[in-house]
Formats: structure tokens, sequence, C-alpha cells
């Protein structure tokens, strides 16, 4: 497409699949990313036991699940992502790994709501330096073609990381102490840490996608970008800005979910932490990971034929989970809420990789970390920084008028945002159909 600022050469080279080093690597990656969304969902995990101790409020939850979270994930991955384009990727990633697990331990030792919100924001500083690193660095161990299956089995951190974060925080909660639960996953985190600082190698930047041969590849060292270019490409790029728009409002929808869906199906419907840690442990891994998983494989396949498959798989996907949404809110026992549930727990994420993918093949090699970063910006400045804010400031809203189900009341204020994600997506296609016809008439 026009807008595309690392082309694809139709005449380039079939690079050989991947080896077991790349997939060592990403086994790795992902299980990074699982520790960077277990230690990220602890949190809403233990929210009845951390709000029995500490008296935090629902309107307190989400503000330091959400918007104080965001501000320091969101917008230190920026400059993080700057440095990791012209350092070594790895080790940035190894020293955020540290700090995020450290931060971790820390909450379990906060005694009062403002030890733990500093805690929290420190967490979000570890973790703006986890997810835009991993991206490129699985870029450069394969090639085009199979970077989107790639990059779904990374995405199965998130569900993975919230299933052992809801089994784990749970059981041990329930057996021991909610602050038990964050010291242990902050050790197992500093050890990963190590366990990447010295066994993943740093690969070339943009080695798998060089057109010309291997010695003039290898005499041409990948030139640095600056700050401000790389930014003003992303932004002035119509499609890449209108899938981090379409994207944000998605997750305004599953972030606003899943930080308040522990504390909902066991206050309001009336579920076990013992309940919790079997049941809903099992729906987030299994429904989340096909969601991601099948969403990778299928626009590896879709995209060969249009790009537009970028922006209509995402809005299929939302299309049949919101009806099953509403049912999850209004079912009158939490067996039938959860089998509603797991529909749009599989299809809201349908969104993920195909945003990723397109970003890591439209950008240039040197430019792939702070472009996965200033998507990340985006997205999450607006579903993690405002979906969980909204939710419980709206619960706080109806607890006067409704004090046995304000949560409820709450989650239905969700299903409008459905409906605007779907209208993004969708023009997301035709800006995409717009650009593939100014390429085709150069």
């Amino acid at each position: 497409m026009t807008a595309s600022v690392h082309p694809q050469n139709p005449a380039a080279p079939i690079h050989a699949r991947p080896g077991a080093r790349a997939w060592f690597v990403l086994t790795v990656l992902c299980f990074v990313y699982v520790l960077n969304f277990l230690d990220r969902q602890l949190l809403s995990i233990l929210a009845k036991p951390i709000q029995d101790e500490l008296g935090v409020t629902d309107g307190q939850l989400g503000m330091i699940s959400g918007l104080y979270f965001a501000l320091f994930y969101c917008i230190l991955a920026i400059p993080v992502g700057w440095l990791a384009d012209r350092t070594n990727r790895v080790k940035v990633l190894a020293a955020s790994c540290a700090l995020w697990s450290a931060a971790t331990a820390a909450c379990g030792l906060s005694n009062n709501y403002g030890q733990l919100a500093m805690s929290r924001m420190a967490v979000g500083v570890g973790e703006a330096g986890g997810v835009p690193p991993s991206y490129a660095i699985i870029s450069d161990y394969f090639p085009s073609g199979t970077r989107g299956t790639a990059l779904s089995l990374f995405n199965l951190g998130p569900p993975i990381g919230q299933a052992l974060g809801v089994a784990f925080g749970a059981s041990i909660a329930a057996a021991y102490s909610w602050r038990d639960a964050f010291v242990w996953v902050g050790i197992i985190g500093v050890f990963t840490a190590a366990v990447v600082w010295l066994f993943v190698r740093e690969p070339k930047k943009g080695g798998l996608d060089q057109v010309e041969a291997p010695a003039a590849a290898d005499a041409a060292p990948v030139a640095k970008v600056g700050f401000w270019s790389t930014c003003r490409m992303y932004f002035g790029n119509p499609v890449l800005r209108g899938m981090a728009l379409a994207c944000g409002a998605t997750q305004f929808i599953t972030y606003a979910t899943l930080n308040f869906a522990t504390l909902f199906l066991m206050r309001e419907k009336g579920m076990t932490l013992q309940e919790i840690a079997v049941w809903y442990a099992l729906l987030v891994g299994v429904c989340v990971s096909i969601g991601m998983f099948l969403s990778g494989r299928l626009i590896d396949r879709l995209a060969r034929r249009s790009k537009t498959a970028y922006a209509w798989l995402p809005a299929i996907g939302l299309l049949i989970g919101a009806p099953f949404f509403a049912g999850f809110v209004w079912a009158p026992t939490w067996q039938i809420s959860l089998l509603f549930l797991a529909v749009p727990m599989a299809l809201n994420y349908f969104y993920l990789s195909p945003a990723v993918t397109l970003v890591q093949e439209e950008v240039r090699p040197n430019q792939r970390v702070l472009s996965g970063a200033l998507l990340l910006l985006v997205m999450n400045l607006i579903g993690l920084g405002l979906g969980p804010t909204f939710v419980g400031a709206a619960s706080d809203f109806f607890k006067a008028d409704y004090p046995d189900n304000s949560l409820q009341m709450a989650f239905y204020t969700l299903l409008p945002f459905y409906g605007l994600a779907i209208a993004m997506f969708l023009g997301l296609a035709a800006k995409i159909r717009r650009q593939a016809a100014k390429e085709a008439a150069q």
C-alpha cells in the first residue's frame, strides 16, 4: 500500500523456516509476557481480599489498575522503545522484567492504599519495556509470512498469564494471604529476567527483511532513525493511526472486563475464591488462547488475499461477541454467566494479532520497537487507562440506587463501546482499500 514505509519486495527470496533457536526465543519471550500479564492482573484477581483488608473502593481500584498504571506504562514505553531500537533490545527487556517483578513483590508489602498505588505505578514503569522490544525481537527471528502465527503464539502470554494469575493468586490467597501471591510472583520474575539476559541473543535488526544479496546486506548496516521522524511516520499513516484507535476502543471493553470480572463474579454472582481458581481460570486460559491463536492463523492466510482482513477480522469477532457479553452481565447464576462469557473471551481478542502483525510488517526494521510502543501507547491509554477507571467510577455511581448489583449496571454501560469499536474497524477497512487503490494506480 502507498503508506507502507517498508514495502515488501515481491521478488525477495523465500527465507528458510524458523529454526530451533527462534522457537526457543519465542518460548522464553512468551513466558516473560505471561509474567507481565500475571503481575498486571493479580490486583484485579485479588481485589476482594485487598478491599477487605485495606478498605479500597471500586473507584480507587479502577484508578490504580487503570489510569495510574497506564500513565506510566504507556508514556514510558515511548522513550524505552526508542532506546531499544538504538541499543540492545534483549538487555532492555531483561532489565524491565527485573524492575516490574521487584515492584510486584513490593505490592505484597503495602500497608495502605498510597503504598499500593506507588507500587502499581512502579510495575507500570517496568512493564513499559516489556512488550515492544519483544515484538521486534520476534520479527527478527521469524520472516514475513510466519510473523502472524509467531506473534499470535507470543500473544498467548496474556491469557496464560491471566489464567495462571487467577489459579495461582486465588489459591494462594485462599490458603495463605493475598500478599504472598504478589511476593512469590515477583521472585519468579526476577529469576526469569536473569534467564533472558544470559540466554537470549540479540538478533540482527532487519536480518530477515533484506532483499539484497547476502554480501551486500552484511556490508550495509541498518541506519539509526530519529525519534520524532518515527513518530511522524506512524501518526501520519492513516492505517496505522486508525488501527491504534480501533484497538483502543476494543481494549476499553477488554480491560474493563478483566479488571472487574473476578470481583463481579464473587460479589454479585456468588463465586468463591476456590471456584474462581478453577472455573474462571480455565475459561480465561482456554478461550482467550483460542482467540489469540486462531486470529493469528487466520490473518496469515486472509491478509495474503486482502489487507482489509486486518480490520474485518476484529470487527466480525466483536459483532458476534457483543450479545454474549450482555448475557454474561444479565445471567442469574455464575455458571450461566461463565457460559455466556466464554464467547466474548475468545472473540474480543481477534484484534491483537492482526494489529501487531500489521504494524511490524508496515514499518522499517529499525523502527519496529518504537512503532510497537506507539501502538501500545494509543490503545492502552484509551483501553487500559480509561476502561477500568470508567467501570470503577460507574460502579460507585450506581451503588446508591443499586447497592447489590452496582457492577452489573456498570458492565451494561460497556455495550455501546462494542458498536463504537466495530464502526472504527469498518472505517479502517475503508482506509486500507483506499491506500491499496492508490498503490495500484502508481
